[in-house]
């Protein structure tokens, strides 16, 4: 796993896009819903979003990605994001770690839905804050986790 710098996020970019799009529209399919913002950015929407990115990768390939956020004590994980090809071997698992270890709290949302998003979450010790409907029908799940 590797932090990106700035130089290297403008660089791959492209793939980390890529990768997005792919992540998110297997969330899509899951929930039944494309409205997910991430699923339609631009490379200039990743760019300016501020977010920090841990990647995973498999040779040339970004085989994972998490965008994340630190504020003061806490890590907001904005995004995590697997290659399908590279789903149940453990990866989002091991990104969601080194995330956690940023901070002392760690928050995290996702599609109500997402039932092994939702799963990942709680077997790692998240605790569930609330649901809230971001749009008419879409609902999101907010999880919060302390380190003991």
């Amino acid at each position: 796993m590797q932090r990106l710098t700035a130089d290297q996020l403008r660089l791959h970019a492209p793939q980390l896009l890529d990768l997005q799009h792919k992540a998110y529209a297997v969330e899509a399919a899951r929930i039944g819903d494309d409205r997910i913002p991430p699923l339609h950015e631009t490379e200039g929407d990743l760019l300016s979003s501020g977010l920090k990115w841990i990647a995973s990768w498999d040779g040339g390939l970004i085989s994972g990605a998490v965008g994340y956020a630190v504020e003061h004590d806490i890590v907001d994980l904005d995004r995590l994001m697997i290659h399908p090809a590279y789903h149940r071997r453990g990866l989002g698992r091991a990104l969601v770690i080194e995330v956690m270890a940023l901070a002392p709290r760690t928050v995290v949302a996702t599609a109500r839905e997402n039932l092994p998003a939702r799963s990942l979450y709680e077997s790692l010790g998240f605790l569930h804050q609330s649901d809230v409907e971001a749009t008419p029908g879409l609902w999101i799940s907010r999880y919060s986790r302390t380190r003991a």
